[in-house]
């Protein structure tokens, strides 16, 4: 489904992937137009991975996104509550997320979703990543 105001995972912010999207989903959600369907996720899944890789705890960083600010100053806020991983450790965790569904313990549920949603004959749809901007509405292979 098309959220607007929702980036795609790729999205980066200080060079790491994932982040802005945690940030869109938590405004959307403060906000009341984050869809149901996103609800149970919050925190969790993937949110749950970019926390413990910043060393960060969600209900804080909720807080801090509903003080508002930019995206930077709200990655300044984290990195100085938790942790500013290294330029090694930042490319580590963008291959790990960009490529999480493709040929991984995550396969199987990539391919439940995607005959979920009728991609079953999309090869260009090769990773979680992929399938949230397929599902979303975005171009697969846009890596924005």
């Amino acid at each position: 489904m098309n959220v607007p105001n929702l980036r795609s995972p790729y999205a980066q912010i200080g060079g790491i992937s994932y982040f802005p999207r945690m940030l869109d989903k938590i405004r959307l959600h403060a906000a009341g137009t984050l869809p149901q369907d996103y609800h149970a996720n919050l925190g969790g899944g993937f949110d749950g991975r970019a926390l413990s890789f910043l060393w960060i705890e969600y209900p804080a960083l909720v807080e801090r996104v509903k003080q508002g600010g930019s995206d930077e100053d709200i990655l300044a806020w984290a990195v100085a509550q938790g942790r500013q991983p290294s330029p090694e450790e930042i490319e580590i965790w963008n291959d790990f997320m960009r490529k999480r569904g493709w040929n991984d313990e995550a396969s199987e549920r990539l391919a439940m979703r995607k005959r979920e949603s009728n991609f079953e004959s999309r090869d260009n749809i090769q990773t979680m990543f992929d399938y949230i901007d397929a599902d979303e509405g975005r171009p697969v292979g846009k890596k924005s």
